[in-house]
């Protein structure tokens, strides 16, 4: 379904790079797009969700795939698990970021500021103003589902586009693309939105004997 979506945007971006133009959507379009956006994310209090991540390159040839589950709760706590093929887990409370590799036994906190929260699943923890205010986004229709194409204001950010598709008012999918071209692609099922989810899932006690690097 994104392929057609992927290669239309890079021959329109490609075009007009070649006749030195800059695309932008009307402010009318923008703004629409926006409080569709927003009108999608702000009931969403929390989401539970299993997940395939495949990591695809430029020409679309798969490079990666993994599974796993994510729990999020807004504002700002998230807890991503992946379970194959090598496990890792990330978490976030809301004020720092767990980076667990239970195989190198060496847990990486960060703490929860700008480009942390640029993150796809962390970016969508926060705040539906903050995100409108980041980036500007343009709105479709592809196969009957809601399709929003977030392009980051400032360049300091770790992806070009962020695409998330919702099924009526389900996300369903992320799609990531880097400077490189190459694409994050993120499909849930099993999903329950604003549902029950114990605090004690967005904690991460560090296991002992680990290995802790913060960086600042």
């Amino acid at each position: 379904m994104r392929d057609t979506q992927v290669r239309r945007s890079s021959s329109l971006a490609l075009a007009a790079s070649a006749l030195g133009l800059t695309l932008s959507a009307p402010a009318a379009w923008a703004n629409e797009a926006a409080e569709r956006l927003t009108a999608k994310l702000d009931p969403l209090q929390n989401y539970q969700a299993s997940f395939e991540q495949r990591i695809l390159d430029s020409s679309g040839q798969r490079l990666q795939s993994a599974q796993g589950e994510m729990w999020l709760s807004r504002p700002g706590m998230l807890r991503w698990e992946v379970e194959a093929p090598y496990a890792q887990t990330v978490v976030s409370d809301g004020s720092e970021v767990y980076l667990y590799d239970p195989d190198l036994e060496q847990v990486t906190v960060q703490a929860m500021d700008n480009r942390v929260t640029h993150t796809p699943a962390l970016l969508l923890s926060g705040s539906a103003s903050d995100l409108t205010e980041s980036y500007d986004v343009f709105y479709e229709q592809e196969a009957g589902n809601d399709v929003f194409t977030l392009i980051p204001v400032s360049a300091d950010t770790l992806f070009e586009e962020l695409s998330m598709v919702f099924d009526s008012e389900t996300l369903t999918e992320l799609w990531m693309t880097d400077s490189t071209g190459q694409q994050t692609a993120i499909a849930f099922n099993g999903i329950t939105q604003n549902g029950n989810i114990p605090s004690e899932r967005f904690r991460f006690d560090i296991p002992e004997g680990a290995d802790v690097i913060r960086e600042r």
